[in-house]
């Protein structure tokens, strides 16, 4: 593809955009998962659940989303706060990769602990969060969810982007949460948040597409290069930079860029 002025570049990935941001993403998409809520809290679990296993062939990503949500009887919100121990014991037989059954009771004991001793999910983010960045707010939000017993194993199921991680998942998550793209496919539901504080989740995908339009130069997909492609995304509209994931993914995904 011959080299794009930034204007042609930002007009390109607006096209793009708009092609992908809209409600026919959401069949191919993880994201169809929290979409069968309507409680808040019922969204934000089953969203958090989802993209911690969104790694992965996506159509593997949404049965074991679809079986995590049966495990907690189609009403994670209730499950998680109210659960007695013998309702976890079913929960050992998952699997998803290298995230197991020990794995997913840890996590929904963390998440109980969460909206019992700090205020749920979206006051833990925003405590943390500076103005323009949610990667501090990710590395503290990993050290209160772990505050409670758990394997070692367990802690790399979180990324820290202040050990250099792109933390491609928990961005992805925050996206969902915060961005409220008027489309139908993002949630919006974390109102004290501002999409300008988000982060490109940054996969193989993304960054592949990124560095053929020039806007991403570092080749592996780490914190660095997370901090390169944020400050491109964000010279194009800094209210609302990680828009252009739709366009990355999409021209990635379903165009094979």
């Amino acid at each position: 593809m011959q080299q794009l002025t930034p204007e042609e570049l930002t007009e390109f990935l607006n096209e793009k955009t708009i092609l992908y941001n809209n409600p026919k993403f959401i069949e191919s998409d993880p994201i169809q998962i929290p979409h069968s809520f309507s409680l808040k809290e019922d969204i934000e679990i089953a969203g958090f659940l989802t993209a911690t296993i969104a790694w992965g062939n996506r159509k593997s990503i949404i049965n074991n989303a679809k079986k995590i949500m049966a495990f907690l009887e189609n009403a994670p919100y209730d499950f998680v706060m109210n659960h007695q121990e013998q309702d976890l014991e079913p929960l050992n037989s998952f699997v998803h990769r290298t995230f197991n059954g020990i794995d997913l009771i840890t996590f929904i004991k963390a998440l109980q602990h969460i909206y019992q001793k700090h205020e749920g999910l979206e006051n833990l983010f925003h405590k943390h969060a500076s103005p323009t960045s949610m990667q501090n707010a990710i590395h503290q939000f990993k050290n209160v969810f772990f505050e409670i017993e758990h394997l070692p194993r367990t802690k790399k199921h979180i990324s820290d982007p202040l050990k250099n991680s792109a933390a491609k998942r928990i961005n992805m998550y925050l996206r969902w949460m915060v961005r409220n793209d008027n489309a139908g496919v993002d949630f919006g539901i974390w109102k004290s948040l501002s999409p300008a504080q988000l982060s490109c989740p940054l996969d193989v995908h993304s960054g592949n597409v990124a560095r053929k339009l020039g806007i991403l130069k570092r080749t592996q997909n780490d914190g660095k290069a997370l901090a390169e492609l944020d400050a491109a995304l964000r010279s194009m509209d800094p209210t609302d930079p990680v828009k252009y994931d739709y366009a990355l993914f999409g021209l990635g995904v379903f165009e094979k860029f």
